[in-house]
């Protein structure tokens, strides 16, 4: 039996091995897995965006607009079958389901109209911003006179805008270029609109980033993301004139999120965390008020960008909402940003 080696033991290293190991150095070393995931990424919003951006396939539309119009017809021969048997049973029973479909035909009829002149407004908002663009573009001071009239008739039912409309009607043959006189008509007309759609963004991202913190379920702040995007929307085109239907808000609300996602501006990067007040400590703090300061900036991206294609006249005199503010006066005090 062998005897235990008393004192210490020197085990050789190779020489070579150790020349060639490389050295390790902090900078190299992996981020702590904690602070890694708990970094926020707006998961709401974007999930909402690719809902809301999400093209379905040829056959998918196919199979839906066939199945909708067999479902169309088929009530409609099943309503005529029971028209027509309660007059072989009874002519008033008969009279009266007659009047009834009568009064949901009509009702359509009337919210078919509606939604085509919601479609018709938001088409003369796109046209007079591309008009009054063009204008500017070559200073053509001649379409710029027309670009104000149709402003005018535009707002002509809007009482809050009398005064200003008058002061531009008085000031308006003092511009001899198409600059001038387009600056003014956004500064008088649009100065009062421009602070109720960002008081509307301001809602919408203070919603959003509340429900985000507060809900735990999964798919509710998708939800929520996107309903608000949808309601911002749609009130930020009333308050500019281009007042839609359900069918016009949805076009509306889709054509703002794609024109978005092409430009990348529904990605998350570090200005965007930074911009807002205390949003990296917050998702050290807690991960769903991170995500919550997250998505209402997201929120506040897809307003401005709302607030610019619903506009009627580009931003030249006034100046363009800044997200990073909106956001501020959105969720000071919410999420302790009230110190910033």
């Amino acid at each position: 039996m062998s005897e235990t080696p008393k004192g210490p033991v020197l085990i050789e290293i190779d020489e070579a091995a150790e020349t060639t190991r490389p050295s390790a150095s902090p900078a190299e070393a992996p981020p702590v897995p904690e602070l890694a995931a708990i970094a926020p990424s707006g998961q709401a919003m974007q999930g909402a965006v690719r809902l809301a951006t999400r093209r379905s396939s040829p056959l998918g539309r196919l199979f839906w607009g066939a199945l909708a119009s067999f479902i169309a017809f088929a009530a409609s021969v099943a309503a005529w079958d029971f028209v027509t048997s309660l007059f072989a049973r009874n002519t008033f029973l008969g009279t009266l389901a007659l009047g009834l479909l009568g009064a949901v035909l009509l009702a359509f009829l009337l919210l078919a109209l509606r939604e085509a002149a919601g479609f018709f407004r938001l088409a003369r908002l796109d046209r007079i911003h591309r008009d009054a663009a063009s204008a500017q573009s070559m200073n053509d001071l001649k379409a710029a006179q027309s670009v104000i009239e149709r402003l005018n008739k535009l707002y002509a039912s809007r009482k809050e805008l009398d005064l200003p409309r008058q002061r531009l009607r008085d000031r308006a043959d003092e511009q001899f270029d198409a600059d001038a006189l387009l600056g003014l008509a956004e500064a008088e007309l649009l100065t009062s609109l421009d602070a109720a759609a960002r008081a509307e963004v301001e809602s919408a991202a203070r919603q959003v980033a509340t429900v985000t913190a507060i809900v735990p379920l999964a798919l509710a702040d998708v939800a929520t993301a996107l309903l608000s995007t949808v309601r911002m929307i749609r009130r930020i085109g009333e308050i500019y004139g281009g007042r839609s239907g359900t069918l016009g808000s949805l076009r509306l609300t889709r054509a703002v999120l794609t024109h978005l996602v092409a430009t990348g501006a529904v990605a998350v990067g570090d200005d965007l965390i930074q911009s807002v007040a205390g949003g990296g400590l917050l998702s050290r703090i807690s991960r769903r008020f991170g995500e919550g300061v997250v998505n209402g900036a997201l929120t506040a991206r897809v307003g401005v960008a709302a607030i610019e294609v619903c506009r009627p006249l580009p931003f030249t005199r006034l100046k363009r909402p800044s997200v990073s503010a909106i956001v501020k006066r959105a969720l000071a005090g919410l999420f302790g940003g009230s110190s910033a």
